[in-house]
């Protein structure tokens, strides 16, 4: 399946965003409209820090396991995910990159490994789903961004 890219400008620097994005548990306030339940193992932040979430896409519910494999700060978090009893296998990248006025483009890609049947005969549909549910996952990180930058400078 092809992967599925969203992108969204914010006024924060990559620091500032790479800083939120770092700690799983900030996850759960941008993506709590299809995750919840989020139970946490591992460090806080970094390689290593995970969550099994439950997932709410397409009327379907599925546990999900994100775990932080890579991270290159202030560029790039890559986080695996494995669901449906392992046949369904993904990788999420978060790239942050510095825009020439000020402020950063925040891109998230989903990328599938693996995926079972009736994702991949439904995969149009599939596409869309998420893509929908990570534009709007964009449009919250913004406002969380925004929130989190000015309590922290208060």
């Amino acid at each position: 399946m092809k992967p599925v890219t969203v992108s969204i400008d914010v006024p924060q620097t990559p620091d500032e965003v790479y800083d939120f994005l770092d700690v799983m548990a900030h996850h759960a306030r941008f993506t709590d409209h299809y995750l919840s339940d989020w139970r946490y193992s591992g460090p806080r932040r970094g390689v290593g820090s995970c969550a099994t979430v439950t997932a709410a896409l397409g009327g379907a519910r599925t546990d999900v396991t994100i775990e932080v494999v890579e991270a290159e700060p202030p560029r790039r978090i890559v986080e695996r995910n494995v669901s449906a009893a392992g046949r369904r296998q993904a990788q999420g990248t978060y790239v942050i990159a510095p825009l020439p006025a000020g402020g950063s483009r925040v891109s998230f890609t989903y990328t599938w490994a693996r995926a079972p049947l009736a994702d991949r005969l439904l995969a149009p549909v599939v596409r869309t789903t998420m893509r929908r549910a990570n534009h709007t996952v964009m449009r919250r990180l913004a406002a969380e961004l925004a929130h989190h930058v000015s309590a922290a400078g208060s």
